[in-house]
């Protein structure tokens, strides 16, 4: 049996990989198009989410930090983005115009 060496991940990478698991990629997707394992990617999403320090220590009941309330937003910007992209995608494909933006 041919044993394969270890590949090493940079801190950089992973938390890149988070990032994009947090945006709403799926995890099987992800592990294929990087060629890595989805069991390792699972195992690093959990490690991201453990709390270290600061906001995600323990707390009362029903208080929520600014920090983590700004992340949530973040996140739900960059997956509301991803998605607004690829309606505008589809509707090119379907020959329809899209819509003008309502932004100011």
């Amino acid at each position: 049996m041919k044993h394969k060496p270890r590949r090493r991940y940079t801190a950089e990478f992973k938390s890149q990989v988070v990032e994009l698991l947090q945006a709403g990629k799926p995890v099987p997707e992800l592990a294929e198009e990087l060629g890595i394992s989805a069991n390792l990617l699972y195992s690093w999403r959990q490690s991201s989410q453990r709390p270290e320090f600061g906001s995600e220590g323990p707390r009362a009941e029903g208080e929520r930090d600014a920090a983590d309330e700004l992340r949530a937003l973040r996140r739900e910007l960059t997956r509301l983005r991803q998605e607004n992209d690829i309606l505008k995608k589809a509707a090119v494909i379907l020959g329809t115009k899209p819509q003008p933006n309502s932004e100011p």
